[in-house]
């Protein structure tokens, strides 16, 4: 099976809400918030952005909660008309905060690439490619190589 029918037989899973997706669903909300994972969940995205199943590649999920953020309510002094204590939007995408979090909880790996797994009301999942530099079979391979001079 290629790569590209993967994705769309992915596609068609989200779209269409078939198989064990609901237990899937729960169990990633119980789950941890940042999980290293054997092997990638979407494997088509995760060859694009330069997975290989080889030592010193790293594959982690990471929950993120969804929606705006607040700000604390002032409690002594002068209330303004409009606090901005609502409807405040992060000038980060969401991506860029899972891919940084990661990057803090694995500070000796470089990132190759995330995407995006699931999201539900409440919550969204990422998973982020990582690569040990120091490990000898990523020191040795000549992709990677070229990944790890631009970082």
């Amino acid at each position: 099976m290629s790569y590209s029918e993967i994705g769309k037989t992915w596609q068609r899973v989200f779209h269409e809400k078939e198989g064990d997706l609901a237990k899937r669903a729960v169990q990633l909300r119980r789950g941890p918030t940042v999980e290293r994972l054997e092997r990638p969940s979407r494997l088509d995205k995760a060859r694009m952005l330069g997975y290989k199943a080889k030592d010193g590649v790293v594959v982690v999920r990471i929950k993120l909660s969804r929606g705006g953020m607040r700000r604390k309510r002032p409690t002594s002094g002068r209330r303004s008309k409009h606090m901005g204590v609502v409807r405040m939007k992060s000038d980060e995408p969401v991506q860029h905060t899972a891919e940084r979090r990661v990057l803090e909880k694995y500070p000796n790996l470089r990132l190759l690439g995330s995407y995006m797994f699931w999201q539900d009301g409440k919550n969204s999942w990422y998973e982020c490619v990582l690569i040990d530099p120091l490990n000898p079979s990523i020191r040795k391979d000549f992709n990677y190589r070229r990944a790890l001079a631009l970082n």
